[in-house]
């Protein structure tokens, strides 16, 4: 999992929580990096995990509950990194719409190894999206505040509904509503 994952939610946890959960998670967590982690590099997915369920213990929340809230903070995040991509935007639909044609293939061009979950589209209207998001890592809480965030960026008020395909959550149906 490239690094900019994990540094941006090491900056979630210090922003919400505060920098000494920040170490007590670092501590708890079974990552061969000690928490040292650059925005570049690359590493494994079981340490991300170890984060989060760490996370979860030292908080009393849900991992889903904080992939959600991470993706709330990482797609503030990435707008400020990449602006020019939410710039080509000029309403949340589109930009969520062209995430496997359009910002996926951006995200490639910056980090060729990285191992992006896939979207098919399976109806697409001026104001709703139906999609499954697939990915054997299961991550869907996280890609749901994407989408959240991104609406909210708009000032858009969306109606996002899930339905898991799949136990494991590596396949999810959204079902996305806009209220513009």
């Amino acid at each position: 999992m490239k690094g900019i994952i994990f540094t941006e939610f090491l900056d979630m946890v210090e922003d919400y929580y505060g920098l000494a959960v920040v170490d007590e998670i670092i501590q708890k967590s079974e990552g061969v990096s000690d928490g040292v982690y650059t925005s570049v590099g690359t590493y494994e997915f079981n340490e991300i995990l170890s984060l989060l369920v760490a996370l979860g213990e030292v908080v009393s929340k849900d991992i889903q509950e904080l992939l959600y809230v991470f993706g709330l903070y990482l797609f503030n995040s990435l707008r400020i990194a990449h602006p020019e991509i939410i710039r080509s935007y000029k309403k949340p639909m589109p930009l969520i719409a062209a995430i496997e044609d359009h910002i996926h293939v951006h995200v490639k061009k910056l980090y060729p190894d990285a191992a992006l979950p896939s979207f098919l589209i399976l109806e697409k209207s001026e104001f709703k999206l139906v999609m499954v998001y697939k990915s054997a890592r299961g991550l869907y809480s996280l890609a749901h505040g994407l989408i959240v965030s991104a609406f909210e960026h708009y000032k858009e008020e969306v109606n996002v509904q899930f339905e898991i395909l799949k136990e494991d959550g590596s396949e999810v149906k959204f079902t996305v509503v806009s209220h513009a």
